[in-house]
């Protein structure tokens, strides 16, 4: 059987990550699509990454843009310091990177260059970080960052009358587009719950593995659900982000 695999923010939790691949267990024929959010939290980030390279060369993989990794690539092209990121989980991610060696940093930024702002399967699934604004969808969006910054899709829907069906006048024409929506970006732990949460047509698979929550896995398909142990019970001696 073929499937499709979304899986939510991984925030430098390699242990976890492989916790999870293994629970799933993944074969050559699934597809993994990765919803950003690889770095920024826990020690493993930069291993994240370099687990994912090979990841890739082995199963067929979507990897989405996050917020944190654009500011990490920034960071790692430029030198770019934002003190806002240093305070979310930045300062994790370039402890990370001390060891790495150049060749290693060229590799990486390979893989920050080419990870995507969003997807679109051919069953008219979209999968994004974060959301998008624009009423004609992704392709008219007028600046790129909304689609891993963007909180206004979940709040959306979660704010929506559960009355209000896909005929009505005031039915988001955003949700209209697409037969589901797969996002991360804002942990549903916010909200009190533990596993991903489905609202309208929006699946969140973020469970708020950046802190005390877990990084979880969905069958697009069946909806089944594979999760970690918390992340920071694997990292026992650290803090993650606060």
């Amino acid at each position: 059987m073929n499937r499709t695999i979304a899986i939510g923010d991984i925030h430098g939790g390699l242990k976890a990550l492989i916790q999870l691949l293994k629970r799933i267990e993944i074969t050559k024929n699934d597809k993994l699509i990765f919803l950003g959010d690889y770095v920024d939290g826990w020690s493993d980030s930069a291993n994240v990454v370099t687990y994912l390279i090979k990841l890739a060369k082995q199963n067929s993989c979507v990897f989405l843009r996050g917020n944190h990794d654009d500011l990490a690539e920034k960071w790692l092209k430029t030198g770019e310091l934002n003190e806002q990121w240093l305070q979310h989980g930045g300062q994790t991610s370039i402890d990370a990177y001390r060891s790495f060696s150049s060749e290693e940093i060229k590799e990486h930024l390979r893989f920050y260059s080419q990870m995507v702002d969003y997807y679109i399967d051919e069953k008219n699934r979209l999968f994004v970080h974060a959301g998008f604004t624009n009423l004609r969808g992704p392709e008219q969006e007028y600046h790129n960052t909304g689609f891993y910054w963007d909180r206004t899709l979940w709040e959306m829907v979660l704010s929506l009358d559960t009355k209000l069906t896909k005929d009505d006048d005031f039915y988001p024409k955003r949700l209209l587009l697409f037969e589901e929506i797969f996002i991360g970006h804002t942990p549903v732990t916010r909200i009190g719950e533990d596993k991903p949460v489905n609202k309208a047509n929006v699946w969140n698979v973020d469970t708020g593995a950046a802190f005390k929550g877990k990084i979880s896995a969905l069958e697009v398909a069946s909806k089944e659900i594979w999760q970690s142990d918390p992340v920071h019970i694997l990292y026992p001696n650290e803090n993650g982000r606060n």
